[in-house]
């Protein structure tokens, strides 16, 4: 099918290593770019051309589940295979509503990573094993593949914010890591509010945990 540029999206240099030279060995699979977050994924794909990304969902900045939506805005007919350690059947039902294409788990063998990209390389979906291959077909469809069917639609920036506000960051903390002031931090937080129809940051915070955009686990009462 001739050489097929990869983009490798993911916080752990060692660990793109190890991917770059597992994919780069069948001779097929060109490794075309490496981002360490969601923010340097996206400025990648404004100006460079990509067949796939394989896609973390914890990252820094902007996680791996907004990244691919945003993703899919760029360049709608980029296969996007999620590569994560979350076995959450939740994380894998965001990535899809996302517009991912494949969702695997980093503890899967490089065999079953290449089976992955072959499948979705030939407009296929693809499950890790572990979670069971058998629902692939039937879960994206049932999910309604493709960006803007899953949960609110929300700005780059609102999602930043919204995961920033589920780690418990204030609004001061917040303007500093956007290099925003606090006053348009908090601005961004009653946004949130009013958008998603929460009344409080306790109902934000669970909202942010239930639709993946951070792995906090919600406290048990």
């Amino acid at each position: 099918m001739g050489s097929y540029a990869i983009v490798l999206a993911d916080d752990h240099t060692i660990f793109r290593t190890g991917v770059k030279k597992i994919l780069e060995e069948t001779g097929e699979l060109k490794v075309v770019g490496e981002a360490e977050d969601g923010l340097a994924l996206l400025d990648f794909l404004k100006n460079h051309e990509a067949d796939m990304v394989l896609l973390d969902i914890s990252m820094p900045n902007l996680r791996g589940i907004e990244a691919a939506r945003e993703a899919k805005s760029i360049r709608p007919d980029i296969k996007i295979l999620i590569l994560t350690m979350h076995k959450n059947v939740q994380y894998l039902a965001n990535s899809v509503d996302a517009g991912a294409d494949g969702y695997l788990l980093k503890e899967d063998t490089a065999e079953e990573l290449l089976e992955a990209i072959a499948r979705l390389r030939k407009g296929g979906r693809y499950i890790s094993r572990t979670l069971s291959m058998d629902m692939t077909e039937d879960f994206f469809k049932k999910r309604g593949q493709g960006p803007g069917s899953g949960p609110a639609d929300l700005s780059i920036r609102e999602r930043e914010i919204l995961k920033f506000v589920a780690e418990g960051k204030s609004s001061k903390t917040i303007g500093k890591l956007l290099f925003i002031s606090p006053r348009t931090a908090e601005h961004h937080r009653a946004n949130l509010k009013k958008k998603l129809g929460l009344n409080s940051t306790a109902e934000l915070v669970k909202y942010a945990i239930k639709e993946g955009y951070t792995t906090i686990e919600e406290p048990t009462t």
